[in-house]
């Protein structure tokens, strides 16, 4: 055996197990409903901070929206590729596809057509597959609030949006503005947020696996 520099544990079962048992003992979980802390946990694992359970919001079916439809086969959109990278694959029950269309050719085009971001402008893209679907939206304030005005004006509506873009600017007003529909939603209200969250969200809501 090897010599090691430093005492470590080095079982990568047993650092998850002590992760999370260390999370649930930290964490005021008290408030959310079961599901909900489930994914809390996961959440909390991504960024290291028990405080974040503070800000999370939530409507009272999303987790169970979310699931039967992953479990329908429903795809997961995402805003970035960071947030499509971190959805574990075998964690979905169906194969899911997970697509991120901000690398479409067709993106800068229409960005320039609409006056927005491409990140807003990828979620056009969406359309055709956006009824029924998952969103996970981690990075741009700009993609939540052009899906939310896509819904408004009468357009494909997803089973539930994880809306938890990270920022100083629109971040937490897009937040607000998920939270404020009638859409079914999870959201980390204020600046923080980002793709590790946010694919740890999906992660959680993809499998019963801890």
């Amino acid at each position: 055996m090897p010599e090691h520099l430093h005492e470590y544990e080095r079982d990568g079962a047993e650092i998850y197990r002590q992760s999370f048992a260390t999370i649930r003992a930290e964490a005021d979980l008290r408030g959310m409903p079961a599901d909900v802390a489930r994914v809390a946990v996961r959440m909390i694992h991504a960024c290291g901070q028990v405080d974040l359970v503070e800000d999370v919001a939530w409507s009272p079916a999303v987790v169970q929206r979310a699931r039967a439809a992953l479990d329908a086969g429903a795809p997961v959109l995402c805003d970035v590729r960071m947030v499509a990278s971190g959805v574990t694959r075998r964690r979905l029950p169906r194969d899911n596809d997970v697509v991120c269309t901000l690398d479409d050719p067709r993106t800068p085009a229409l960005a320039a057509d609409l006056g927005t971001t491409r990140t807003a402008a990828a979620t056009e893209l969406w359309r055709d597959r956006l009824e029924g679907a998952v969103v996970a939206i981690g990075n741009a304030p700009t993609a939540l609030f052009h899906l939310l005005e896509m819904v408004a004006a009468g357009g494909p509506r997803p089973a539930a949006v994880l809306g938890i873009p990270v920022g100083f600017i629109g971040a937490a007003e897009s937040k607000e503005a998920l939270a404020a529909s009638d859409l079914d939603f999870l959201v980390v209200r204020g600046r923080r947020g980002g793709s590790a969250i946010t694919a740890a969200a999906v992660n959680a809501i993809a499998s019963d696996v801890e």
